[in-house]
């Protein structure tokens, strides 16, 4: 189901649109390497395949989860190998290279300063805190956003009817699409994992299947990323408002993503004693 053009890319206009970088990138066929920085299932290692299949290079693929130094030098040689007895220029795409260290990292710095691969590098971390200097510096940095309910309504429909999908064997009815888009949470694998997994079980998808195969939606968390920051600082700053439903649903989502009920218990007497201070000298007993 992934897409094999860019014009069958869903969301990301801001990169894929008349005159966007990632397009021009593309159509102009220059080598230039690429770090994509965005949350889980915005279509970041679909990019990556659609760049190498559009540009017709070779695609080689590692994961900084499992790869080390050694794989990274062996797809290189290989690289420049094809360069230079064919010409063949090869994309390579890095996932989460975030994981890589230092030392990792810095083997990649000659392959994409001589240009013997064309890095893509996806991380769904703050590269500039993940990633090398140097290698940002010979990259260009462009940031995905999360998908809309309409992105993945669009998504959900091409995969019950495309022949690479569903080819139209299933249904589903409009409150289990309903549902399906609150649980994707911006993120087009997850719908299409819950998708599938309501499939298998009937042709005819109902939103008491849908509940029965996937009964909790998508947190967006990270316990010591940009996230982490983000959310109890909009806590904090709720309480600050007085706005009720919003501190409650920042504090929920804390909870629900497994948050350390003390680090909020810090928070709340930091703001006690610097937001409240002499206003109510009670708030730091309570």
């Amino acid at each position: 189901m992934r897409p094999s053009t860019l014009d069958e890319v869903v969301g990301q206009t801001h990169l894929l649109g008349p005159g966007a970088p990632l397009r021009l990138l593309v159509e102009g066929d220059a080598p230039l390497s690429v770090i994509l920085w965005g949350p889980p299932g915005t279509g970041k290692t679909t990019l990556a395949m659609v760049i190498a299949k559009s540009t017709r290079r070779r695609f080689r693929e590692l994961s900084a989860v499992t790869a080390g130094v050694k794989d990274v030098r062996q797809v290189v040689e290989e690289a420049k190998r094809a360069l230079g007895e064919t010409g063949a220029q090869t994309v390579l795409f890095v996932d989460e290279v975030h994981r890589f260290s230092k030392t990792q990292q810095d083997a990649l710095l000659p392959s994409v300063e001589n240009r013997w691969v064309t890095l893509v590098a996806a991380t769904t971390e703050n590269p500039f805190f993940s990633i090398i200097s140097p290698l940002l510096s010979r990259s260009l940095l462009l940031t995905l956003e999360p998908l809309t309910d309409d992105h993945i309504r669009a998504v959900v429909a091409r995969a019950l009817t495309h022949p690479r999908g569903l080819a139209g064997e299933v249904t589903l009815d409009d409150d289990a699409l309903d549902h399906l888009v609150r649980l994707a949470g911006g993120d087009a694998r997850r719908a299409l994992t819950a998708l599938e997994a309501a499939a298998g079980a009937s042709d005819h998808v109902t939103l008491a299947l849908l509940e029965q195969a996937v009964d909790r939606a998508a947190v967006r968390y990270d316990r010591d990323g940009d996230q982490h920051y983000d959310v109890i600082s909009a806590f904090i700053k709720s309480i600050r408002g007085s706005d009720v439903d919003a501190a409650l649903h920042y504090l929920a989502r804390m909870f629900e993503a497994g948050e350390d009920p003390r680090f909020i218990a810090r928070r709340l007497v930091v703001h006690a004693s610097e937001d409240i201070g002499m206003a109510d000298p009670s708030a730091l007993q309570v």
